[in-house]
């Protein structure tokens, strides 16, 4: 008896449905699986574990918390959704991302075949019937010949393992599973550990409304200013002009953004002197947003030199911003910590005034390292202990693999997915892995994701996902499965290119380093989308040879 009709045997047949595709998130990559399919006449559905649509945007609702690029790219390009939507901030925040969803949701008419609040716990593959066996919390069963994983790169929270956390006698909230309804904490005396990209937003609006505010730093991020502005009618209508070139043009960028590093237009920082390349600075910081970062010269990443210089920059431009000279030392220091723009950098608005506030204060992890949780505070190595009311969990995820790890996924072997990755990721084109056939993961590991815009990846990434599942169904293919030299062949890719940039000198989450256990390597695909798409391009051409197909 095989596996499919012994798990058949042991579920109630109303809460099994046998699919061409399943789904795992409904983010952005989840719907862009869901409609494409569908529309290519797939029996397809997607498992979701939030009560609603969104993915992270469910999730994060955390005090600020907002997308890092553009409102008009940070959409599905898809149908032209794009002509009848506005945002109301040029950054929009967590509850107008909401509403986003909502609308497109009326528009492809996505939920029919959404099961929301249910969470996938596992799945194995039945090689009898070449098909994923996919079971639930809530009960329901999926046979699925294809399994489609869109978990996102930050859907695991990550937090640490203070001791005396449980002893604590005020609130604790981890950024990532906010309360629905929010939290007042007027009045209240609140710590913050953390300064990753969630901890900058909460703490810079935190800061004005708490009676007291102790951020406990271990390392100071590189933020750069949003720019952000409210948005009426006339500026939606005029940020749509081009819009749908800017759309196409994603896929020639390195991050998918409508801009792109200046070396990738031919240009380069040689021969340039110390005060041309500066004032290029100057225009990038007035622009805001990620253009100093990744609309500046891509051999930051790579010249050492180089990199200094707009470190430079950026610490004597925060400086500005901070009156107490020893605070400024701590947030923006002489010496970088690592060198600028290969740990996430962040945006912000006024993070840095914060600190300019008598109710705030700063504490240097480095210095005083986090000894234990109280019941009244933090106590730190030096013996202070910092009262508190509320201590808030800024401490981000288990980056790209933990989404997916989580789950109890096992292949074709019998081993899990966390097992078969042990010793760190070797996963195809970012898309599939050996040992775990017609199984799919988009906007994940090794695929360009983390560095990139996540609508942009999610849907360039999702249709070359797509046109595989129907290059499968067209050749009659019941199975597919990389090869375990072409996974290392692609890890071994990433690596020696990663190698030769500066990455490797910081500890973050872009090298799997945030994490204990976790194996060091470049997580992300580092070398553009660009690059990534033609990789796909040289594989199809070789009619997906380069794959073990049944």
């Amino acid at each position: 008896m095989n596996a499919v009709m012994k798990e058949s045997q042991a579920t109630d047949a109303s809460q099994v449905e046998t699919l061409d595709v399943l789904v795992v998130g409904a983010g952005f990559s989840g719907l862009y699986q869901l409609d494409r399919l569908r529309d290519l006449g797939f029996s397809v559905k997607i498992y979701e574990a939030a009560p609603q649509l969104g993915g992270v945007w469910y999730w994060n609702c955390y005090p600020g918390a907002r997308c890092d690029t553009h409102g008009p790219m940070y959409q599905l390009g898809l149908k032209g959704l794009w002509q009848d939507w506005e945002f109301n901030e040029l950054f929009p925040g967590w509850d107008e991302i909401r509403k986003y969803f909502e609308y497109v949701d009326q528009k492809l008419d996505l939920s029919r075949d959404i099961r929301y609040s249910t969470r996938v716990e596992g799945a194995h593959f039945d090689e009898a019937s070449h098909r994923w066996i996919v079971r639930t919390d809530t009960g329901r069963v999926a046979h699925a010949r294809h399994l489609v994983l869109c978990t996102g790169i930050g859907s695991r929270p990550y937090q640490p393992d203070f001791p005396g956390l449980s002893d604590f006698k005020g609130q604790v909230y981890h950024t990532a599973r906010w309360p629905q309804g929010g939290v007042d904490f007027t009045g209240k005396r609140v710590g913050v550990i953390g300064t990753g990209a969630t901890g900058v937003q909460v703490i810079q609006e935190l800061g004005p409304v708490v009676d007291h505010l102790t951020v406990f730093q271990r390392t100071p991020n590189m933020a750069l200013p949003m720019r952000q502005r409210q948005l009426n009618h006339e500026e939606n209508e005029a940020l749509k002009v081009g819009l749908a070139e800017k759309y196409a043009k994603r896929a020639r960028t390195f991050g998918g953004y409508e801009y792109d590093f200046f070396d990738y237009a031919g240009e380069s920082a040689e021969g340039l002197s110390h005060a041309e390349i500066l004032a290029r600075y100057e225009d990038y910081w007035a622009e805001g947003g990620f253009v100093p970062w990744l609309g500046n010269f891509a051999q930051i990443w790579t010249d050492e030199k180089l990199n200094t210089v707009a470190y430079e920059f950026w610490r004597d431009k925060v400086r500005q911003r901070i009156k107490d000279p020893r605070t400024a030392e701590k947030l923006a220091p002489t010496v970088p910590p690592h060198p600028y723009g290969v740990k996430r950098l962040s945006l912000e608005q006024r993070y840095y005034e914060v600190y300019n506030e008598p109710n705030v204060a700063l504490v240097d992890l480095l210095e005083t390292p986090i000894e234990r949780i109280t019941a009244e505070g933090v106590q730190t190595r030096d013996g202070a202990v910092h009262p508190l009311d509320a201590l808030i969990l800024a401490t981000g995820f288990d980056m790209v693999t933990g989404g997916l790890t989580q789950m109890e996924i096992r292949g074709s072997n019998g081993h899990t997915l966390k097992e078969h990755w042990q010793g760190g990721v070797s996963a195809y084109l970012g898309s599939m892995t050996t040992g775990f056939p017609n199984m799919f993961f988009v906007y994940g590991p090794q695929a360009p994701a983390g560095l990139s815009n996540g609508p942009s990846s999610s849907e360039l990434h999702g249709e070359e996902i797509v046109q595989l599942i129907e290059f499968l169904h067209r050749q009659n293919r019941t199975r597919i499965e990389s090869t375990p030299q072409a996974d290392q062949a692609w890890r071994q890719r990433i690596d020696e290119y990663a190698a030769g940039t500066l990455f490797g000198k910081a500890e973050s989450w872009y090298m799997s380093a945030n994490v204990p256990g976790k194996a060091r390597q470049m997580i992300n695909y580092p070398r553009g989308i660009p690059d990534y798409l033609q990789q796909w391009r040289e594989v199809k051409a070789r009619g997906y040879g380069d794959f073990r197909l049944a």
